[in-house]
């Protein structure tokens, strides 16, 4: 079985931090992404209908372009969603970086 979940995300609203606990695809459904993995070199702009794997550990910070954007997060029986870091209250289902403000 397959979990994806779909996120909306506003030009406007603060570049948000995600913690992989396991293996993630994150597809592009609208819109940009502007997303930087820690550790690599290059950010990757991606647009509607593209995709990256997240890979397990890793550290993705993503905003959204002018138009805003929507996302989703795919996840297998063996991964896990990220965890986003706004600040509003998380789903139960998600737990908060360790150090993250």
């Amino acid at each position: 079985m397959r979990e994806v979940r779909v996120f909306e995300l506003e030009h406007s609203e603060p570049v948000a931090a995600w913690q992989v606990a396991r293996p993630t695809i994150f597809k592009v459904i609208s819109g940009n992404i502007w997303l930087t993995v820690e550790g690599e070199h290059e950010d990757h702009w991606l647009a509607a209908g593209e995709s990256i794997e997240l890979a397990r550990g890793s550290v993705a910070w993503i905003s959204a372009g002018q138009a805003g954007a929507r996302f989703a997060l795919a996840s297998g029986s063996e991964r896990k969603l990220p965890t986003l870091l706004l600040g509003w209250p998380m789903p139960a289902w998600l737990a908060r970086r360790p150090g993250a403000v």
